[in-house]
């Protein structure tokens, strides 16, 4: 007859096929490799069934393991949501409210974004936290993070239990700096050889771009690539040259870059998600920037029009 399941073998199990093998998993564990490996096999027996078979030296999940993984990692992540939950609950003290910001993700938006969560009754402390998306989805991983901003949703491939919520989208135009001397010919006849500043390959609107110019039989001039919009935007201020950005933030690119608004890029646009590792997101802070995002400001990304 079988015994009923322990967690904690379960829980062995899970941590071993997450590390990639009972050497690197018993390290982490603080436990001898044979130690675990008893464990496991007393795992095996209380289900029944192999949960590894090895190949070589490497043991490989049996059709059962793979089973019995998946159930795991949703019970384990679940467990892990549970904490984070109870953690956001008030307690008396000021809560935290940890954002970390892709590179990708323009300042201005950023800061449209998270605002709505700075206007809770509930006060907390905002700790944003800027680089690239893959660093910090590790670090929402380890939940040092409550989400993370970005352009695009999570890689696919990425072993991440994660959720998007698309917070909305704009519209992407071409601005120039009043510096910079353009060719006196229609939109976007005027950028034929001029110029151009780009968002690294990584981006979602770079090849649309590219596209675009050809369809449109322009052929710009790329003179720089940036990971950084806002360092892109900046040296387009200098007149470095013509660079794309979200038409809904063409007034303060006005205002803070001296960069008019040349026109739109068809039916281009830049999307905004908030990536949680949570399905029913608890904390306070991204549950205010999600639904503020979905009822008012998705809208006003994308219905703002180029001035004539």
């Amino acid at each position: 007859m079988r015994r009923s399941l322990n967690y904690k073998h379960l829980h062995y199990f899970w941590a071993v096929v997450r590390a990639g093998g009972v050497t690197r998993a018993a390290e982490k564990l603080h436990l001898t490799p044979q130690t675990l490996s008893g464990q496991l096999k007393q795992l095996e027996d209380s289900v029944g069934v192999a949960l590894f078979t090895p190949v070589g030296k490497r043991l490989e999940l049996t059709e059962a393991g793979r089973v019995a993984y998946s159930y795991a990692d949703e019970m384990f992540s679940l467990a892990a949501e549970l904490g984070e939950a109870l953690k956001a609950l008030p307690a008396g003290r000021e809560q935290s409210f940890r954002v970390g910001v892709a590179d990708a993700v323009p300042k201005s938006v950023a800061h449209r974004l998270i605002a709505p969560a700075q206007q809770l009754s509930d006060p907390f402390r905002l700790v944003c936290r800027e680089g690239k998306l893959e660093n910090l989805l590790a670090e929402l991983a380890l939940h040092r993070l409550d989400c993370v901003l970005s352009i695009r949703p999570v890689p696919p491939g990425l072993s991440l239990r994660s959720y998007n919520h698309k917070l909305g989208s704009s519209a992407i135009g071409l601005y120039a700096a009043r510096a910079l001397q353009l060719p006196d010919m229609v939109f976007p006849r005027c950028l034929h050889g001029q110029p151009l500043l780009l968002p690294s390959e990584d981006s979602p609107v770079r090849g649309q771009l590219m596209d675009w110019f050809e369809e449109q039989r322009v052929v710009p001039h790329v003179v720089g690539e940036f990971d950084d919009t806002a360092l892109m935007k900046t040296f387009g201020r200098a007149g470095g040259g013509v660079f794309p950005a979200p038409i809904a933030i063409r007034d303060e690119i006005d205002h803070a870059y001296d960069a008019l608004l040349l026109g739109p890029t068809g039916t281009i646009e830049e999307s905004y998600y908030a990536i949680s590792t949570e399905r029913r997101v608890s904390h306070p802070g991204v549950r205010a920037m999600i639904d503020v995002a979905a009822s008012t400001l998705a809208n006003e990304l994308v219905q703002r029009a180029p001035r004539p």
